[in-house]
């Protein structure tokens, strides 16, 4: 049993050889400049919480229920900061990532079975952002959407550029684009100028979400998609990124630390971001009976002044589109890593970043083409794609939250690292709550609820 995994081990190496243990980190600086020496990794970790999937429901929920959702977004932000802090400290614990700790964990069938779930949570991931960036493409540039779908499959050649450039150029790329959504966002609910005091109410949790169907199922929404799978599997693995003695449990504790730090940070914005984007919904569109189902529909509204009054203009439709493009940019670097990181981890399967790129790529586009070429290049059809490839991530979701909450509980595997009492307990309903949510979402989703 040793012996076999050993060579596991072996086989598989580090997690991301290509940026593991490369990043320096000082000796001895202070609390700042430590930070900051840490700071990244949560930038990646947080794109998957503000991507284009999640914009079409925190803009509906703000215009159909004005701001009392934002209590669960609030509360998804929190889940999302345990779980991120858990997958973090395993991979700086154990040295490995969470695909890698499942394979030793399970036999070569189950790891295979498992990869092919995670792969096909990536896959939805990466259809949601060729989505984004071909409808992104048309709204600002007219061009048709096979068109836009096209060029989204040469960003292959932007990625493996950053890669050239170093990791730690890849991670100030992703603050930047991060920071564009965040801005334009921004911008737009001062414009819109909300109630301060009625979007503070909807901070504290109204019993009526519990109570109207409808609210409900859009709250469950809500937090079922929070928390993606492939970004637990990510974290992991390039929490390992940073330079320090492995050796050292001091150390170790140090670079937790300041990870989660950045972690909870750059969460944080996303969470601010998903704020925005329910109170951009509520204070423009609530009362208005708007159809916002689709991107098309919200860049439209935004430059409609019959909808959204005197704020209403081209330059305000123009941002969404922008921040929609930055955030399909994003997703392009994550899915890529999180592919590279489940195949290798799970089947032991290497292959160079270029190729990795382009397969993830070509399997993400050929459903979004045949949908344009068999509905004529309808953005609507082609955004209820968006609907079904949450169904994968759903499926998915248990595949990570489970082993992660196992593995990070287990003294032996964790030593003195190991998940307190309380936040195992708390872990452990975090896993059966949220399995159960995507399972209800699954079913909604079929039957047209």
């Amino acid at each position: 049993m040793k012996e076999e995994k050993k060579l596991i081990e072996y086989a598989n190496g580090p997690s991301l050889e290509e940026i593991n243990n490369t990043v320096d980190v000082p000796k001895n600086a202070s609390f700042f400049r430590t930070l900051m020496a840490y700071s990244g990794p949560g930038a990646l970790v947080a794109v998957g919480y503000m991507d284009p999937g999640n914009w079409i429901t925190s803009i509906a929920g703000g215009a159909e229920y004005k701001y009392a959702l934002l209590s669960v977004i609030l509360l998804s932000s929190l889940i999302a900061m345990l779980l991120q802090s858990m997958a973090a400290k395993l991979g700086i614990v154990t040295g490995r990532d969470l695909a890698q700790a499942t394979r030793e964990h399970t036999g070569k069938k189950t790891g295979f079975v498992l990869w092919v779930i995670t792969e096909l949570a990536i896959m939805a991931t990466d259809i949601a952002e060729v989505i984004g960036g071909a409808v992104a493409l048309q709204l600002l540039f007219g061009l048709p959407l096979l068109v836009g779908v096209l060029i989204t499959t040469f960003d292959v050649l932007l990625l493996l550029l950053l890669t050239k450039l170093g990791f730690r150029k890849i991670e100030a790329i992703v603050a930047v684009l991060i920071s564009v959504i965040f801005f334009v966002f921004a911008y737009e609910v001062a414009l819109a100028d909300p109630t301060i005091g009625e979007v503070l109410k909807g901070f504290i949790p109204d019993t009526k979400i519990a109570t109207d169907k409808s609210m409900l199922f859009l709250a469950l929404g809500i937090v079922g998609a929070t928390v993606m799978p492939h970004n637990l599997y990510l974290h992991s693995s390039i929490a390992q990124a940073r330079k320090f003695d492995r050796n050292d449990d001091a150390e170790k504790a140090k670079a937790i630390r300041f990870t989660i730090w950045d972690s909870n940070i750059q969460l944080t914005v996303a969470f601010i971001v998903n704020c925005l984007l329910l109170i951009l919904g509520g204070a423009l569109f609530y009362g208005t009976n708007s159809d916002l189902g689709k991107f098309v529909d919200l860049y439209d509204a935004l430059k409609n002044p019959d909808i959204v009054g005197s704020i209403a203009s081209p330059v305000l439709s123009g941002l969404f589109a922008i921040a929609l493009l930055a955030s399909g940019q994003n997703s392009t670097i994550t899915g890529t890593l999180s592919g590279q990181i489940v195949m290798e981890g799970f089947i032991h399967l290497k292959m160079p970043l270029w190729m990795r790129r382009v397969v993830t790529r070509l399997l993400a586009i050929v459903p979004v083409i045949i949908c344009v070429i068999l509905y004529g290049g309808r953005e609507s059809a082609v955004e209820d794609l968006l609907l079904y490839t949450q169904v994968f991530l759903s499926i998915a979701l248990p595949v990570s939250i489970i082993p992660l909450t196992i593995y990070t509980s287990d003294k032996k595997l964790m030593g003195k690292f190991a998940n307190p009492t309380w936040v195992k307990i708390l872990a452990w309903i975090i896993a059966i709550v949220l399995t159960l949510l995507n399972l209800f979402l699954i079913y909604g989703t079929f039957a047209g609820l």
